[in-house]
């Protein structure tokens, strides 16, 4: 490598070393910079000179003592960039946009109901052009579109190549595309969802996602990266067998944990209701309800354990709700562990609004920051 390529990279590396820190610290002064990556305050000072001209950041203060020379400090434009996502599901369409801090600056949802027509991703993009206008966003600042969808993805994120719950065909990021005019990615819902949480906990090293939405998904992280297996299937836990011979699954099985903990087992278009009702009611009929999800979900935790030997998240639509019960969740996954002494293992979701759609757009955040 010539001298000119050796420095050029070398500045390429400082410039997104400091981004990089400007994304996990607030008002930064250049001497913090300075200090902690162990830079010159000359090379800081072009680096700050240089962002500051993308307008990816900004002064945002001072700090010093009153009457003496008072440092200034900077920090991100957050807002610089914006990434949107998508849920899409049997009956709601869900949009959000993202900051470049990974937060979600609003997110909608809307009822409509799926079917693999023309008309129906006509529609999917009214409702993002809406979103986009009633968030009052600069469309010149979108980075891109996420999608995050209940059907197996490959790599590429374009090709579906399973999709029995609601009919996807290898078309579909075609179909997408022809009405919403960004960068488009698609996911796996479940996958979208680890990803989100992985954005929020970053000190996540091997852990097991469990998806208890309207379906049931997971996802794997290992070594800090969300897993796909050697054919993009790996984690599926909604189609280990719970419950020998037990419901029929939209697989064409029978017994899977899908149909046992699907999030539509404890209401079809209202959890949040259900999880209020909870609280209060006598029903012995929803109460039976919810003993007996309580132990099919401890069963399929305890599998996971078992196998994975690591932390256990749940989340997805259901995982939002289950602080009051987590302590419950614990003692009856511990009652048939093997091996554990305690069930501290069993976390749950930290990131509790639109994860799917959230955790499609962070793909593009993601990708946004490695330019830098």
């Amino acid at each position: 490598m010539n001298m000119d390529g050796f420095d050029f990279n070398l500045r390429k590396f400082n410039t997104s070393n400091i981004y990089s820190y400007f994304l996990s610290h607030p008002d930064v002064t250049k001497q913090d910079l300075a200090s902690t990556l162990n830079l010159t305050l000359p090379t800081v000072t072009k680096n700050i000179e240089y962002l500051s001209g993308l307008g990816l950041i900004q002064v945002s203060g001072s700090r010093g003592q009153t009457g003496g020379r008072r440092a200034i400090t900077y920090s991100l434009c957050s807002e610089a960039k914006v990434a949107l996502g998508l849920d899409i599901s049997k009956h709601h369409v869900s949009c959000v946009v993202v900051d470049l801090y990974g937060k979600i600056i609003s997110f909608k949802r809307h009822r409509l109901v799926f079917e693999y027509t023309d008309k129906y991703f006509r529609e999917v993009s009214e409702l993002l052009n809406r979103f986009i206008e009633n968030c009052g966003i600069d469309e010149k600042k979108i980075i891109g579109v996420g999608i995050g969808i209940p059907a197996l993805v490959q790599s590429d994120n374009r090709t579906v190549f399973y999709s029995a719950i609601m009919g996807f065909e290898e078309d579909t990021y075609s179909m997408f595309h022809k009405y919403i005019p960004y960068d488009i990615v698609m996911f796996n819902d479940a996958k979208a969802s680890c990803f989100a949480e992985k954005w929020v906990n970053k000190d996540i090293r091997n852990a097991f996602y469990i998806l208890l939405s309207n379906n049931v998904g997971g996802a794997m992280i290992i070594n800090g990266q969300v897993y796909s297996g050697n054919n993009f299937r790996a984690a599926e836990v909604g189609h280990i067998t719970l419950v020998p011979r037990g419901r029929k699954c939209y697989c064409g099985q029978s017994g899977c944990v899908d149909p046992y903990l699907a999030a539509t087992n404890l209401s079809q278009d209202d959890l949040a209701g259900f999880f209020a009702t909870l609280q209060t009611t006598q029903d012995e009929r929803i109460l039976d309800d919810w003993d007996q999800y309580l132990d099919y979900m401890a069963s399929a935790v305890n599998n996971v354990r078992a196998l994975m030997d690591c932390d256990v998240i749940l989340g997805g639509y259901v995982g939002a709700y289950l602080e009051p019960y987590l302590g419950e969740i614990k003692k009856r996954a511990l009652k048939i562990s093997t091996f554990d002494s305690d069930a501290d293992y069993i976390k749950l979701c930290s990131y509790k609004n639109e994860s799917i759609a959230a955790g499609a757009a962070l793909y593009h955040i993601s990708e946004f920051t490695k330019t830098i």
